[in-house]
């Protein structure tokens, strides 16, 4: 813990006063990421604020421990090069570019899903709607309930109010998929990855599975191929892959826009 700096210490004690004030919270009946995460802007639970909010805010203790394991271990050398002043920056540009490419890959969803609940509405029918529930909310819907709906619209498929129960389904679907905020310091702490592996590429880094050493630039871009492949192959995914990707993406760019203004960017 000597290795500890002023700024990543305060980052780790700010994020772990906010989820212990969420689970305390929690007893009361309030969701503090309700209020705190970060929502889709066509959400009527998104404020701006949420864009720096959610960067302090995890889903639960090992979610936080690993967060801030990272950033206590790749943070603190960073700060030390850096200061506290130009990581405090990077920190909070890199969170702000997850956030962003984050949103900007959960409006192409989202317009693809309402795409397909507006073409859904012109040939509503039990099938159809079966098909679209499980093709674009398989993983948060009650396989049982659809089915036993389904099967009472089909029986009879003539039934207005059973229709309009379907058209009402949809909406709410689609609007809860807005309401689902993101939370973590992930999205920074990608980027904090990716910088320690421009700043000490060949610096020897041993993993946990399976226990073997790498170096820090080969972690760095394995990393970001997984996070690529997980994002394209997991959609909709509970795990925000793509602003992993953003973190590094900003990361890089802001490090190399400093390499351009300064022989030595750090």
């Amino acid at each position: 813990m000597r290795n500890l700096t002023p700024i990543v210490k305060k980052l780790i004690i700010a994020n772990a006063v906010l989820l212990a004030l969420t689970m305390l919270l929690e007893r009361t009946g309030v969701d503090l990421s309700r209020y705190l995460g970060l929502h889709y802007p066509a959400s009527a639970l998104f404020s701006p604020f949420q864009l720096v909010t959610h960067m302090f805010m995890h889903g639960g203790l090992t979610h936080l421990f690993f967060n801030m394991y990272a950033l206590w271990i790749f943070g603190s050398a960073l700060e030390q090069v850096w200061g506290p002043k130009r990581f405090l920056l990077y920190y909070f540009a890199t969170g702000l570019g997850a956030a962003s490419l984050h949103l900007f890959v959960s409006w192409i969803e989202i317009e693809h899903v309402q795409q397909a609940a507006k073409a859904l509405t012109n040939t509503l029918s039990p099938e159809a709607f079966e098909a679209f529930v499980v093709k674009h909310f398989g993983d948060s819907i009650n396989p049982a309930a659809v089915d036993e709906f389904v099967s009472r619209w089909a029986s009879a498929p003539d039934s207005p109010a059973l229709a309009a129960q379907a058209e009402e389904a949809v909406q709410s679907l689609v609007a809860g998929q807005m309401d689902i905020p993101m939370v973590g310091a992930s999205g920074a702490i990608y980027g904090v990855l990716l910088a320690f592996g421009m700043l000490f590429p060949n610096a020897q880094l041993m993993l946990l599975i399976p226990p073997i050493p790498i170096k820090a630039k080969y972690l760095v871009v394995g990393y970001g191929v997984l996070e690529l492949a997980l994002g394209l192959s997991n959609p909709g995914s509970s795990v925000a892959h793509f602003a992993h990707l953003g973190g590094m993406l900003f990361g890089f760019l802001l490090i190399r826009y400093w390499q351009k203004k300064s022989q030595y960017f750090y």
